[in-house]
């Protein structure tokens, strides 16, 4: 590690369950971020700054003028311009040591059967209950670690699910593929702009002690965010043996 990197991670190496070792892993992640809106944007901006080594960040649209009263991670002069490239941007801005791959599409199952191999950890941050089903089954198949989270008027909700551990739940353990909720959209239903903030951070938070092999994450808890009153609810997750994704 050369001495502008330890420098600037020099108060992640001061943490005794980081340091050098610990950061030169971080250094040499991979994560896949689906999504670069509400969610995605604190989460990619944050594992820039803590020096992830790559991030390829996939999202199929373009920035609004409507984006940027939570999408901190575009500008009034993106607009226009696809979320991918704008997002990219910024990154490069916070940390030119990161490589960051973009990918303006939706993340399907195809793709994601097709670029999960050199992934160490994925973030879900997208707005579907689809994209949602298809991240976590291609997850669990390939065996990495998935960080959910979403948000929606003031509530919010966060969890891992990480397919390695043979007694841990996945995300259709929790939300059976075949009971989609309504369409939820923060088009019609409106979102609080400091809460995608909340769980976005939490989510760069739970993939980076993935990355580190920290064992005290998410996995196989839900935290659920009433962001009006500032309320946390904690449920447990466990492994459904019948779930017909992570069923052996």
């Amino acid at each position: 590690m050369q001495d502008t990197e330890l420098l600037r991670y020099s108060r992640h190496i001061l943490l005794d369950d980081i340091g050098i070792e610990g950061q030169e892993r971080i250094c040499g992640a991979h994560a896949l971020i689906i999504g670069a809106g509400g969610l995605g944007a604190p989460a990619a901006m944050y594992l820039a700054a803590a020096g992830i080594g790559k991030i390829t960040l996939i999202d199929p649209d373009t920035v609004d003028l409507t984006n940027l009263q939570r999408q901190i991670i575009h500008t009034t002069h993106s607009v226009g311009q696809a979320k991918v490239l704008s997002a990219s941007a910024s990154l490069q801005a916070i940390n030119p040591l990161t490589q960051v791959e973009v990918v303006q599409s939706r993340a399907d199952a195809a793709w994601l059967a097709d670029n999960l191999e050199s992934v160490d950890v994925v973030l879900d941050c997208s707005d579907n209950f689809t994209t949602r089903q298809a991240a976590n089954k291609a997850c669990v198949l390939a065996r990495v670690p998935l960080v959910s989270g979403a948000a929606i008027r003031f509530d919010g909700q966060i969890s891992v699910y990480d397919s390695r551990a043979d007694d841990a739940p996945c995300y259709a353990c929790a939300f059976h593929p075949d009971d989609a909720p309504p369409p939820t959209q923060c088009s019609t239903m409106g979102v609080f702009s400091p809460l995608v903030g909340v769980i976005g951070a939490m989510q760069a938070a739970e993939a980076l002690k993935l990355v580190l092999g920290i064992s005290t994450t998410l996995r196989g808890r839900l935290l659920l965010l009433d962001g009006l009153r500032m309320e946390w609810t904690e449920m447990r997750l466990p492994r459904n043996p019948s779930c017909p994704v992570c069923a052996h």
